[in-house]
């Protein structure tokens, strides 16, 4: 399946939205999207919220092969290892939104941001920790490859964040509710109440499907 301009247009939208939502700052981030056998990813020292086409690279999906010429993020790795694992996804979104990156860079980090339904709903009941590992490093891929295997998001400690989902606005909805409900941790701070146990399994058994 060949790339169209077109797509290549949409994928450049979509990151000038996750730049308008916030999520992103100058070349923080990066974001990927599966279309049939080859992805689009934002190019190497590309700003997401800024990105042009020309810089948007097309790689081959089953080896990670250039296509175009343009240098995928050095981050490509774990948006292709996700993509792999997870086939019901289509689109990953590494992004450094503040509140979130505050909570990353934690000594002590909150035990969980579930705040409101939405969060276990969207985010995930479960938001794992992914060591520091150096960006582009082949231990920061493989942790948030295996990470994401399960879940639909992660905190990147001393990083930032990590979501995917089924298409752009699933991600997007994703890390807009993890940065919404990291926010509202660092302002409650030790005033945070959260979910009980039982609040969480009631989303889990009436939205997710959960069976008692």
């Amino acid at each position: 399946m060949k790339i169209t301009e077109q797509q290549i247009e949409e994928f450049v939208e979509m990151a000038h939205k996750v730049g308008r939502y916030g999520l992103t700052v100058c070349s923080s981030g990066n974001l990927s999207w599966r279309i049939g056998d080859e992805v689009l990813v934002s190019g190497t020292g590309s700003w997401v919220p800024e990105i042009r086409k020309e810089q948007v690279s097309v790689v081959r999906f089953a080896d990670g092969e250039v296509r175009n010429g343009v240098k995928p993020s050095m981050e490509s790795v774990f948006h292709l290892g996700v993509l792999r694992e997870r086939p019901d996804q289509t689109v990953v979104l590494h992004f450094q939104a503040p509140y979130a990156t505050a909570i990353s860079c934690m000594k002590v980090r909150p035990k969980s941001i579930n705040v409101t339904a939405e969060v276990p709903y969207h985010v995930g009941v479960e938001i794992p920790e992914i060591p520091y590992y150096r960006p582009g490093s082949p231990e920061l891929a493989d942790a948030v490859i295996a990470a994401l295997k399960e879940h639909n998001s992660a905190f990147m400690l001393k990083h930032g964040q990590v979501v995917c989902g089924k298409d752009f606005n699933q991600a997007l909805e994703r890390a807009t509710f993890m940065e919404m409900a990291s926010r509202l941790a660092v302002l409650n701070g030790d005033n945070l109440e959260t979910f009980t146990d039982a609040e969480v399994e009631e989303v889990e058994v009436k939205f997710l499907g959960k069976k008692k």
